[in-house]
């Protein structure tokens, strides 16, 4: 609502106008936009990128070097932060002449949000489906956080695809206890929606040193302006379950496994399972980075970096190609 105020308005008026007009954008500020396809052209023209309408809904990604003779590496983001927390890496990967791809995953970025059950399997489908519609039939899946239970979901799916599995930080060997209730009420979302800033002022808390990064809240708002993000996250919370199943099927399929953790890592506290993961995985090859919390990618970039092309994605081609 927009107020024309004139002269002959009283002092009272003009502070109740104002008042009226500073709530009405307070309520409005949050879960507003609709990703239509108006949003879309709009995000191409600005941001780049390709959308494919796969069988649940649309899907954002970028690629690069698509004609590239190394490996294709598939960089999969976490919880609610989308793509663009791989954008270091991305960029050094496709520098390096990797074929690499990153996605925005349903609910977050710029894919759709859908009025559905967001589950591991939901998003694991989303990413080979991508996957098919390239061509690729060899990938590196990288997941940070939340994306290691997506590609351990897609590697029990489509295990003959899988030249390797990298876990950064990954959530995915945590026990979860099972909720019952799996719907998300109205109720629910709006009360969800009211913690909105002290959310996106949370993110900080999964940096070693927050201060290096000053604007990563306020960048995490504009997350909080597409409808249906508080249904996203509330649902694919209530959908976790516990993946040991999962991870035993993977040790058995004998797919490389590695793991990289943040020494400081407080999200993802990896004493708090590290004895079941080597029961799980005994065969995984394991690293930690040092000077880093929960995301080591952008924390402590050199040092990931040369983990991950010379350490895991070069090793890993020169072992396949002396098979």
């Amino acid at each position: 609502m927009i107020f024309k105020i004139n002269k002959k308005h009283s002092p009272i008026i003009v502070l109740l106008a104002l008042l009226i007009a500073c709530t009405t954008h307070n309520t409005n500020q949050y879960e507003y936009l609709e990703k239509d396809a108006s949003f879309r052209s709009e995000i191409l023209k600005r941001e780049g990128g390709h959308f494919i309408k796969l069988s649940d809904g649309f899907t954002y990604y970028k690629e690069e070097n698509t004609n590239s003779e190394k490996d294709v590496i598939i960089l999969i983001h976490g919880f609610s932060v989308p793509s663009y927390i791989w954008n270091p890496t991305y960029q050094k990967l496709k520098n390096k002449g990797f074929r690499v791809i990153a996605l925005d995953l349903y609910g977050r970025g710029f894919s759709d949000n859908l009025d559905t059950d967001y589950t591991d399997r939901l998003m694991a489908n989303q990413v080979l489906e991508l996957l098919n519609h390239l061509n690729i039939n060899q990938v590196h899946l990288v997941g940070l956080s939340n994306g290691g239970r997506i590609i351990s979901q897609a590697a029990v799916l489509q295990p003959q695809l899988i030249q390797s599995l990298i876990y950064v930080s990954s959530n995915s060997f945590e026990d979860i206890e099972l909720t019952k209730d799996i719907s998300v009420s109205a109720d629910e979302i709006n009360e969800f929606i009211s913690h909105y800033p002290e959310i996106a002022s949370g993110q900080l808390d999964d940096f070693f040193d927050p201060t290096k990064f000053p604007n990563w809240s306020e960048k995490y708002s504009t997350l909080q302006q597409f409808k249906g993000f508080a249904q996203a996250l509330i649902s694919t919370r209530k959908n976790h379950k516990t993946m040991d199943a999962i991870h035993q099927k993977i040790n058995d399929l004998n797919l490389p496994v590695y793991t990289i953790w943040g020494i400081a890592d407080q999200v993802v506290v990896y004493a708090n399972f590290k004895d079941k993961l080597q029961k799980l995985l005994p065969n995984r090859k394991e690293f930690f980075i040092e000077k880093s919390a929960h995301l080591p990618q952008m924390e402590n970039k050199t040092a990931f970096e040369n983990l991950l092309i010379d350490g895991i994605l070069i090793q890993d081609s020169i072992k396949d190609n002396t098979k």
